[in-house]
């Protein structure tokens, strides 16, 4: 019996006892320390069924309903090695989350850890299943999930409009995706993603798949936050809890990428594998198209939770490309990309979270100067800025320099241009908030009337501002910081890590091999991967992008925006009109979003 249904069933009976005791118990530490150990559980049994897949896949069928006669008629876990570390990703992020919690949420009772428990088991779920139908009921899980944490400050009105927006927003997503399931359904007769891919490979790829594939990758990418699907992702960014916000902007979106990777190759791989250079540019093109809308809203930010929510969904347009390359060299580059680009994200959250701790603001003009008292974090918000940008040797640019030889394999030779300017635009922004908060210089940041002040994450939080030094910052603050930031690092440097992510991703797209191994019990083939580390190219494209956001950071603070072309800050304010705030907008951009893609795909295929 494999371990891999504790890794979601011991969070789920955890939270499940915090629950049950909160009318009765109210000692909120011991009740983060529950969900920690928990959480840490989960992580443990993560790397448990990691290693228990050994490099293949292992499946787990429950209650022993095995499939008979190459039919499915049970449920399945499919741990494969990318699913399985993206579960153990989840799991440590949790981890770092839910030892913030213990001194940043300052509640009576242990519901929100009960909650941010579920949330975590559903994320792991979500990443280990092998079923359609199961899929789509993690994601709205972790989803009503998020709803909550996002909005839990119920006395306070910027979390519940943030929450709104995100719910409204990302529930037209989940029924998106369960309209695509009943179309797959009623044309396979299956959930099991293995029985579908093989049921739609005996059939033509005519409407019904054109639009399935619509509303089921239309979904995915709202959960994601790609353009046009994103406007939710900042509202909620800048009014959730830290802790919250670190697992959003470190895992949440990434999520909706792993769920569009796993169905693009298990469902609809062989039925439109005769248009698959028209979808590669339809996937690459969307993906660049995110990756710029967000760094130049990230670059206009002077709100910091903001400001990393656009940075989130930049880097998601640029892992969107390596994924959409559909081959394993990218999607094993966006893979390790993601995992390096999360850790230092959910670091730059966790540092955003103890300034406004310490100075009950986030807004980039108020916190001028005024961290120079916590100058170890400064380093570290200005190491994690740099890294945001491809500095080696952390893991965003091991990930960056596999999409980038990969995106040149596949023809694609300007897209490397194109990350070079992204990642000094994103790393750039941030490079100037660390300089201003952390040595107070440059102009100082201009007020900014549409940024949203998100209401602190505890009550008084400035009283302590006179006496700010990392001594009196409590360990449960900058610690899981540190902690993340040295695992960014440490993933650039781990021996192999190239090698084992290319065998994963040839395993992840060897649908074949994958769909003998579920539905007849077939063993899987070796495989092998001939990936290497970064090249000369790749040094040269990082030093770019740091160089570039070096520059960027230093025009702004110097005062370059108010000699900017007129033209350009009209365009910039047109592009910021169109986050609103309003969730009508966002549900009609989600609807035209999906009908344009509906209509390339249809465009693709005939």
């Amino acid at each position: 019996m494999s371990v891999a249904p504790l890794a979601v069933l011991v969070p789920v009976l955890a939270a499940t006892l915090l629950a049950a005791t909160s009318p009765f118990v109210a000692r909120r530490r011991l009740a983060g320390v529950v969900a920690v150990l928990a959480a840490l559980a989960s992580a443990v049994l993560c790397a448990a069924a990691l290693a228990e897949a050994h490099g293949d896949t292992l499946v787990v069928w429950f209650g022993g309903w095995e499939p008979r006669a190459g039919v499915a008629v049970g449920i399945d876990f499919a741990v494969d090695p990318i699913g399985a570390a993206m579960a153990l990703f989840v799991a440590v992020l949790g981890v770092a989350a839910l030892v913030m919690c213990i001194e940043v949420i300052q509640v009576e009772d242990n519901l929100f850890d009960a909650i941010a428990l579920v949330f975590i088991a559903a994320m792991v779920g979500y990443c280990l299943t092998g079923d359609l139908f199961n899929l789509f009921v993690f994601f709205e899980l972790m989803s009503v999930c998020a709803y909550v944490l996002v909005g839990y400050e119920i006395r306070k009105r910027a979390p519940l409009e943030g929450s709104l927006t995100f719910a409204i927003t990302n529930s037209i997503g989940s029924i998106l995706l369960l309209c695509g399931i009943a179309l797959l359904y009623g044309r396979t007769g299956a959930l099991n993603l293995a029985q579908m891919g093989r049921a739609l490979a005996e059939g033509p790829a005519d409407g019904l798949v054109v639009v399935s594939y619509a509303l089921v990758a239309g979904g995915l990418l709202v959960k994601a936050a790609a353009v046009p699907f994103h406007f939710w992702t900042a509202d909620a960014y800048a009014v959730a809890p830290t802790p919250v916000g670190l697992l959003l902007g470190g895992a949440f979106s990434e999520l909706g990428l792993f769920g569009l990777a796993r169905v693009q190759w298990t469902v609809f791989h062989d039925v439109l594998a005769p248009h698959e250079a028209e979808l590669r540019a339809i996937l690459v093109g969307l993906g660049v198209l995110t990756a710029i809308v967000g760094a130049v809203m990230c670059a206009a930010q002077h709100h910091l939770k903001r400001m990393l929510a656009f940075a989130t969904i930049s880097h998601v347009g640029l892992f969107l490309v390596g994924i959409g390359l559909l081959d394993a060299a990218g999607l094993a580059g966006a893979a390790i990309w993601i995992v390096g680009d999360g850790l230092v994200k959910a670091a730059l959250f966790a540092s955003v979270g103890l300034l406004n701790d310490r100075f009950a603001t986030v807004e980039e003009a108020e916190l001028h100067g005024r961290g120079r008292e916590i100058g170890g974090i400064g380093v570290l918000f200005c190491a994690g800025a740099l890294a945001v940008a491809s500095l080696p040797p952390f893991g965003p640019f091991l990930g960056k320099t596999l999409v980038e030889d990969a995106a040149l394999t596949a023809g694609y030779a300007w897209v490397p241009a194109v990350m070079v300017v992204v990642s000094a635009l994103t790393g750039g922004a941030l490079l100037r908030v660390g300089v201003r908060v952390f040595l107070g210089r440059g102009v100082p940041a201009p007020e900014d009337p549409h940024s949203a002040r998100a209401e602190g994450d505890r009550g008084g939080a400035g009283e302590r501002e006179d006496e700010a030094s990392l001594a009196t910052v409590p360990a449960l603050l900058w610690g899981p910081a540190v902690a993340l930031m040295a695992a960014a690092l440490a993933w650039g440097l781990v021996p192999g890590v190239v090698a084992a992510a290319g065998r994963a991703a040839e395993r992840f797209v060897d649908v074949h091999s994958y769909a003998g191994l579920v539905l007849d019990g077939r063993p899987l083939p070796a495989v092998s991967s001939t990936l290497h580390g970064p090249g000369l190219t790749g040094w040269l494209y990082a030093a770019a992008s740091v160089a570039g956001a070096v520059v960027v950071a230093l025009a702004a603070l110097a005062g370059v925006r108010d000699r900017a072309p007129r033209a350009g800050l009209r365009a910039l304010e047109t592009l910021r009109g169109l986050h609103s705030g309003r969730p009508g907008d966002y549900a009609a951009f989600t609807a035209a979003g999906v009908a344009v893609l509906g209509g390339l795909v249809a465009l693709a295929v005939g």
